[in-house]
């Protein structure tokens, strides 16, 4: 086996991150098993280099953009990191300032990966509210992330249609699940949610901003209430429209956990719910969606995007992106709940798992890298 040296780079990657942080890291984590050497670059509050089991960590000081995020404003730095390391190909998942990594990868002889973890026009779009089409401008800088990057990786069908105009030598892998921290039995640890009666148990699991749509959530809970339907929903994750989300709630039960770092903790309070709403209608993939159908939660999801594609008719329902249909949707599936409908959603995650994520991208890896040498 040739040892490769991948070089990750991210914005946008912080304590309380979510998807793409753990797919950042459980990746990173199957090229070391895996026999290769890897290196991670990131922003923080201060430069420094870490030498870890898990690979090199680089850390470039970086405005914050959010309170929860920074960016790297600098990303020579990122270049001059590369440069000492001397990887066989990089993987970006930026397109913003670090995908100028790509250009020292062609000058270098370096292959190189553009993993897009989100659907820029839509995000985009959903975090300004629809106040400006912003088609073009993604448009321009879609077909010239293609140019750039030897491969570009997608995790869905859905995530795929931003590239649809552009000439980039596309790659589809879905992303993988952590089946034993994720599992039905997590729901008897300690910080599973106590049964108060017994309403209908539902939960959001998610960075509560605009571009994830967390208000659909907690308007369908809503909507239920005003029913008359006995529910609860348990919101776990923090965000900029947390305020705004508890006015929308009015007199609902929708508890605010906040953000659950323990990854077994989170996997207990989400095995302890009934089903959990992941109704973002422009989710590229859904981490949260195979986290909840491992733990044996069924889900229901929007009709539209990329969880919407992990979900099939034994493990969850779906509906129209909008509180009533989502309402009907939630009803549908309460109807048939029980120890079936567990069992069909941890299959259902069952079907997703890292090693298949990282056998594909070792592969996509050695493909560039190969590319990269004959190009001389």
């Amino acid at each position: 086996m040739r040892v490769m040296r991948i070089a990750q780079l991210a914005n946008f990657v912080g304590p309380s991150s979510g998807g793409m942080r753990v797919a950042i890291e459980a990746m990173g984590e199957g090229y070391v098993a895996a026999g290769h050497e890897r290196m991670l670059v990131i922003p923080g509050p201060e430069d420094s280099c870490q030498e870890t089991g898990q690979g090199l960590i680089v850390t470039i000081r970086s405005p914050r953009v959010s309170s929860a995020y920074r960016m790297v404003a600098r990303p020579w730095q990122a270049q001059r990191a590369l440069e000492e390391f001397a990887p066989t190909s990089i993987e970006c998942s930026d397109k913003m300032t670090l995908a100028s990594a790509a250009r020292w990868a062609a000058r270098t002889g370096v292959g190189s990966v553009l993993f897009s973890h989100e659907r820029l026009d839509d995000m985009v779009a959903g975090w300004m509210r629809h106040r400006v089409d912003i088609s073009p401008m993604v448009g321009v800088l879609d077909r010239h992330l293609a140019k750039l990057f030897d491969r570009v990786v997608v995790t869905s069908r859905y995530s795929a249609g931003e590239f649809a105009n552009t000439e980039a030598s596309l790659r589809r892998v879905p992303l993988g699940v952590d089946l034993e921290t994720f599992c039905p039995g997590a729901g008897r640890v300690p910080g599973g949610i106590p049964v108060t009666g017994r309403p209908l148990r539902l939960c959001l699991v998610g960075r509560l901003s605009h571009e994830k749509s967390p208000d659909l959530a907690v308007a369908t809970a809503v909507e239920l209430h005003r029913r008359g339907v006995p529910v609860e929903l348990h919101v776990f994750g923090g965000g900029p429209d947390e305020g705004e989300l508890r006015e929308l709630v009015q007199d609902a039960p929708v508890y605010f956990h906040g953000f659950v770092a323990d990854r077994a903790e989170l996997a207990g309070r989400i095995a302890s719910c009934d089903i959990s709403l992941s109704v973002c209608p422009t989710e590229t993939f859904g981490l949260a969606v195979l986290e909840a159908l491992a733990c044996g939660t069924p889900v229901v999801t929007a009709d539209e995007g990329g969880a919407h594609e992990l979900v099939d008719v034994g493990s969850g329902e779906a509906g129209p992106p909008d509180p009533a249909s989502l309402a009907d949707a939630v009803m549908r599936l309460a109807s048939r709940l029980g120890d079936g409908q567990r069992r069909a959603a941890r299959h259902r995650a069952e079907g997703y798992t890292w090693q298949a994520t990282v056998d594909a991208m070792i592969a996509i890896h050695a493909e560039v890298a190969e590319l990269a040498g004959l190009r001389g």
